[in-house]
């Protein structure tokens, strides 16, 4: 008897747009193209649902007029990644990426519960690698805001990147984002 190593095939966005515009993948399907690679999304519960929504709210306070603070949307990171953060914040308004997926969000955030792994290395090693200069896990583990910023090669990282700061900070912290420097969001609003 043969056999057959077994081999993977990597998918590209237009490949993976083409998934959904023909209805191999249900629209509601919950997986994210990531480095070519098609990954299933963890079951999101009432707490991570509910601190999505308190950072949206606490990101549209902080940001307001001129950004644009998309939930669980698509974004363009390269030929072979189309995640889908929890939040992401963008200059300009909806209209603005009525052609494609906006591709350089100036904040990335996502809620980790069963995800924190993945969030950490998998998903982070891939923001940094497309050079996102602000990455916020919203730990529900942990109840605790992980910031990571400044991206760097890193051959033992996931995707051969990784954010060299990461600052753990409480709910009774409060954070700035890199593009709005004058603004203060408390840990605390973003934590359920």
């Amino acid at each position: 008897m043969t056999t057959y190593p077994i081999r993977t095939r990597r998918w590209t966005r237009k490949e993976y747009r083409l998934l959904g515009e023909r209805s191999i993948l249900p629209e509601d399907e919950p997986v994210e193209l990531i480095d070519g690679q098609l990954i299933v999304a963890e079951p999101k519960g009432t707490p991570h649902t509910t601190a999505i929504g308190l950072a949206v709210d606490a990101l549209r306070a902080a940001f307001g007029a001129g950004w644009l603070v998309r939930q669980e949307s698509p974004i363009a990171l390269d030929d072979g990644s189309e995640p889908e953060p929890d939040v992401v914040v963008v200059p300009g308004g909806p209209r603005d990426y009525l052609p494609d997926h906006p591709a350089r969000p100036v904040l990335v955030v996502e809620v980790a519960d069963a995800s924190l792994l993945l969030d950490r290395h998998h998903k982070g090693s891939a923001y940094a690698r497309a050079g996102l200069p602000d990455y916020w896990i919203v730990n529900l583990v942990d109840r605790q805001l992980e910031v990571h910023r400044r991206p760097a090669t890193d051959p033992a990282a996931d995707f051969g990147w990784r954010y060299l700061d990461v600052t753990i900070l409480a709910p009774g912290a409060a954070v700035t984002p890199l593009a709005l420097p004058d603004a203060r969001i408390a840990v605390a609003d973003l934590l359920p």
